[in-house]
């Protein structure tokens, strides 16, 4: 058992880069690179915990056929607890071709696969009620799952005094907050993307939308704002927004929200203050998209700290040159103030 548990989906994904554009009918393009890597919500937090250093277990399901035998030695070969993960010889596993242009943005043909068929019976809740954080990841691509399924697994863990979070995916039925809202009042953070997060409140600025998620019961919120950082609303506390790292090459952008919620949900684990979890966070991603695959480019904690604090003296000494020295490092990093 671990004290981290991630519920939600497994992926298998081909990837190919560079595609920007593609060929008519019967007509072959080239690409530069084609790859098999691990993929889903779920799989990409957990793999990027192992990296970071810390255990996690996987609560799941794959089929029984090449896809899935892959994403088991995947998930192996980095050590994470798999006592949860469900086998179906009855369904294909989860897959997607995500294709990869020269901005490292993506485009992504998926199949639902055995993710359709996961629900709240195939969960064992013995490994819930012994964890310290559950992160549910990929909600609304689990339509047996999505729903009550949740609302009933988000109340067992909180009634066993669970810290719950959710990561949600885009909803391609439209349903938005009709599936989720029965779930909101159990969670002790939401970290939707921005684009997510405006379909479900209704709202555009962030203030808005915390406010909107803090009125259906969520304690704590955080908005991914992609290449400008996040937004955070903790509990009680003004809102603010804590930038990316956006000095570094983009190579491509997959997996770069599961990796921003498995920087989070490691701060939590460690104790930090809430502005350290989430520049800790953003600089996970970074770290991210820096590489081919949604969990390649990952490094540790001790490395990915070390980044923050080179990637800072950088920034100090490039501002305090071009200000003519009207302004110390101090002054520059006073919203800091409270960071440790």
């Amino acid at each position: 058992m671990t004290d981290i548990v991630c519920v939600g989906i497994l992926v298998a994904d081909v990837l190919g880069k560079t595609v920007n554009s593609f060929p008519e009918k019967g007509k072959l393009a080239l690409v530069d690179r084609m790859s098999l890597q691990i993929g889903g919500c779920a799989a990409n937090v957990v793999i990027d915990l192992a990296k970071l250093g810390l255990g996690s277990t996987i609560i799941g399901k794959i089929g029984d056929d090449n896809f899935g035998k892959f994403l088991l030695e995947t998930l192996n070969s980095n050590k994470v607890n798999i006592s949860g993960l469900k086998l179906d010889n009855n369904v294909s596993t989860s897959a997607s071709m995500v294709m990869i242009s020269s901005d490292g943005e993506r485009s992504i043909l998926h199949s639902f696969g055995a993710n359709a068929k996961f629900c709240f019976d195939d969960i064992n809740l013995d490994i819930i009620k012994k964890s310290k954080i559950l992160l549910i990841a990929g909600t609304f691509l689990m339509p047996d799952f999505d729903g009550e399924g949740t609302r009933k697994l988000l109340k067992f863990a909180k009634e066993n005094g669970v810290l719950c979070c959710m990561d949600t995916a885009w909803d391609s039925t439209g349903e938005w907050l009709n599936k989720i809202e029965p779930s909101l009042e159990y969670l002790d953070w939401f970290m939707p993307s921005y684009d997510e997060a405006v379909e479900m409140s209704g709202k555009t600025k962030h203030e808005g939308i915390a406010q909107f998620f803090y009125s259906k019961g969520v304690r704590n919120v955080i908005v991914k704002l992609g290449s400008e950082g996040c937004y955070v609303k903790p509990e009680n506390e003004d809102g603010y927004t804590v930038v990316a790292f956006n000095k570094v090459k983009a190579i491509d952008t997959s997996g770069a929200g599961d990796s921003f919620c498995a920087g989070f949900i490691a701060g939590l684990y460690k104790g930090w203050k809430v502005q350290k979890c989430a520049e800790f966070a953003n600089a996970v991603g970074a770290h991210c998209i820096m590489q081919i695959g949604t969990t390649t480019g990952i490094k540790s904690i001790e490395e990915v700290l070390r980044f923050i604090s080179d990637y800072e003296f950088i920034h100090v000494k490039k501002s305090h040159t071009k200000m003519n020295n009207e302004a110390s490092p101090t002054h520059i990093l006073t919203n800091k103030k409270n960071y440790k």
